[in-house]
């Protein structure tokens, strides 16, 4: 099944990886490639899901391919997140205010 959303992209660990590697700036392909035990055909793939989904913007540079992080499209799972965020703050704040009571006991 083919992948076509941001939330299938980064379910696979590789490709998460990938991201992780292009936070700290644009890579050609094969360097990118490099830090995998996996054929660069495979690598190229999970770049083609990656730029498909518009995690990641690819640009030639004769005949280099560099691939940047184009995190505009992880917007999408921090809406999908902010409800789970409000529900663990108000968790950790109830957390809080119970051990503050123990402390105060104490």
């Amino acid at each position: 099944m083919p992948v076509t959303d941001v939330f299938g992209a980064i379910a696979n660990p590789i490709r998460r990886q990938i991201l992780d590697l292009l936070r700290e700036g644009p890579r050609a392909a094969g360097e990118i490639a490099s830090e995998f035990h996996l054929n660069r055909p495979a690598i190229s793939e999970h770049l083609q899901v990656l730029r498909v989904v518009g995690l990641v913007s690819e640009e030639a540079q004769g005949r280099q391919r560099i691939y940047r992080l184009s995190p505009g499209a992880l917007s999408e799972v921090e809406d999908w997140l902010h409800p789970f965020e409000r529900y663990w703050q108000a968790r950790l704040s109830a957390l809080n205010k119970t051990l503050s009571k123990k402390e105060k006991k104490s």
